[in-house]
């Protein structure tokens, strides 16, 4: 049976960054989401137990600042902003097993218990931090990493202005972590994906580590540093914590963290790669917790050629984005487009090319044809299959080697190489029609052409049940439309072949053309 050999596989457990709140979502949060959700998805498909986190990050000193610039308090205004990602995850249908906020309990409790353990095992200490500070980052900066602006301010590498900052600082003993951080990405060499990012975080954990300062005196709205509530938690520890929070921490023994504990796989922006996969397990291996398996880093998105910015007038709106061209639709473009961990561009043309060639033109062609020459030619039942040929057995063993190459692929997250895989196999498809031509046989050998019919009508169902991780409604219209139950729609119904004589539905196209409004009106 497909996929019965993942019955006794090891939980799965992937998270989001958890977002800052300081504003409205964008096409760079839903982009890291949607990756969580494909991937969990397909590990679900592929009868594995998942938890797929995601959540929002509320305290530090920029959301104390843009909630006193509404002339709100912190907490009303995060309690708000927040809600926009809920919303957001609900619109774009993600699956998110749980939703973390660091403003809940569960979250304090766990983040001031991992302090506990770093000052327990020695590796916090109390000096003053004096240095360069970027508010919107939540960052801090060497000299060296910083550059000069035309206004006489400096900058650091992500554009945002640096304040030089000194106060009373706790300090976590960085420093000390750098060999033991290097042994582990020897032995780990899949921690940190694409290789190329990976390079990166070991050039600068080579470079020299300092300790890092852990602890702001100068605001407030942040989780209190246990046994001496005049500092706070330093944003980054606080929030890198939730991970854990989920789970259970800090009761290591909760069935939720010996299941899910370690993550199989975080996903981040390349911006905030370090603080994943530089400063996150080594504040883990200090306090005696196993590390991550896993940090991966993907691009940015540009619109148009152009960086996106709200000075440009260029941002993406999310909601937007799928009023226009449909949900099943965007997330098929961003994930097909680029290569995953690059950096891509939106552009009106690329997106509307893709729905009409490989979705209405390829696949949804492939699933209409195939649909109603059965409902037709066949009074409306999958038809009886008479003798394989050759050609038919190599069709069907086309689709069956779909997926392992999902799982190989998707276990580096190259969703793009998984979605070509699939569009192979329907572009095989489309030729097999061609070259049977059923609708000849049908004049000439009747049970021939019921042969190729259900041998296509197989395949199209092996493909519409690969597919729903990337577009969750439209291969689900297809199996309707096919009759198949919804315990028939996992991996270990792909070697249970469609039962002759089963009734089909009247097939309706699942993935429609995008007609241009210009063309729309002239017509």
């Amino acid at each position: 049976m497909a996929g019965a050999e993942n019955l006794g596989k090891a939980p799965y457990y992937i998270t989001t960054p958890i977002y800052y709140v300081n504003d409205k979502p964008h096409i760079g949060h839903v982009y890291t989401t949607l990756a969580c959700d494909v991937l969990a998805r397909f590990m679900r498909l592929d009868r594995r137990e998942v938890f797929f986190l995601t959540g929002t990050d509320e305290h530090g000193q920029k959301v104390e600042r843009s909630a006193l610039a509404q002339g709100m308090e912190p907490q009303a205004f995060t309690d708000v902003m927040s809600g926009n990602f809920h919303d957001l995850s609900a619109a774009w249908q993600f699956s998110n097993d749980d939703f973390i906020r660091t403003t809940e309990a569960r979250h304090v409790k766990a983040a001031q218990a991992l302090w506990r353990k770093l000052q327990e095992n020695g590796e916090i200490y109390l000096s003053s931090y004096a240095g360069w500070y970027a508010v919107r980052d939540e960052a801090f900066y060497a000299e060296d990493e910083l550059a000069q602006g035309e206004d006489g301010r400096k900058y650091a590498p992500s554009g945002a202005p640096v304040d030089w900052v000194e106060e009373p600082s706790y300090f976590f003993r960085l420093s000390a972590w750098q060999d033991r951080l290097l042994d582990f990405y020897r032995t780990n060499p899949d921690f940190v994906g694409p290789e190329g990012r990976r390079n990166e975080v070991v050039s600068f954990v080579k470079s020299g580590l300092r300790d890092l300062s852990i602890s702001r005196t100068t605001f407030k709205w942040g989780i209190p540093v246990p046994g001496d509530p005049d500092h706070v938690m330093y944003v980054w520890l606080d929030a890198l914590t939730n991970y854990i929070t989920a789970v259970g921490y800090p009761d290591e023994n909760a069935e939720s963290y010996r299941k899910f504990w370690p993550a199989d796989l975080h996903m981040v922006g390349k911006d905030i790669l370090r603080f994943h996969a530089v400063y996150w397990p080594a504040f883990l291996m200090a306090a005696g917790v196993e590390p991550p398996k896993r940090v991966f880093a993907h691009g940015w998105w540009t619109s148009e050629g152009q960086k996106i910015s709200k000075s440009v007038g260029n941002v993406i709106d999310p909601y937007e984005l799928i009023d226009t061209y449909g949900l099943d639709q965007v997330r098929y473009f961003l994930l097909r487009e680029v290569p995953f961990g690059n950096d891509g561009d939106f552009s009106h043309r690329a997106m509307v090319s893709r729905m009409n060639n490989d979705l209405a033109n390829d696949f949804g062609n492939l699933a209409q044809r195939v649909l109603s020459m059965v409902h037709k030619n066949c009074d409306g039942r999958i038809p009886e299959p008479g003798r394989l040929m050759a050609s038919d057995e190599s069709m069907l063993a086309a689709a069956t080697a779909v997926l392992p190459k999902l799982r190989s692929e998707l276990a580096v997250q190259a969703f793009h190489r998984a979605l070509e895989a699939i569009w192979t196999v329907v572009g095989q498809a489309n030729r097999y029609v061609d070259e049977m031509a059923p609708w000849a046989l049908r004049k000439t050998d009747k049970a021939r052409m019921e042969t190729v019919l259900f041998v296509l009508a197989e395949v199209v169902r092996q493909l519409a049940i690969l597919t729903q991780p990337f577009m969750p409604n439209a291969p689900a219209k297809l199996l309707d439309q096919m009759g198949q139950p919804q315990e028939a729609r996992d991996v270990a119904a792909l070697d249970q072949p469609l039962e002759p004589g089963r009734a089909i539905e009247r097939p309706q196209g699942v993935f429609p053309r995008y007609v241009e409004e210009a063309k729309q009106d002239a017509s």
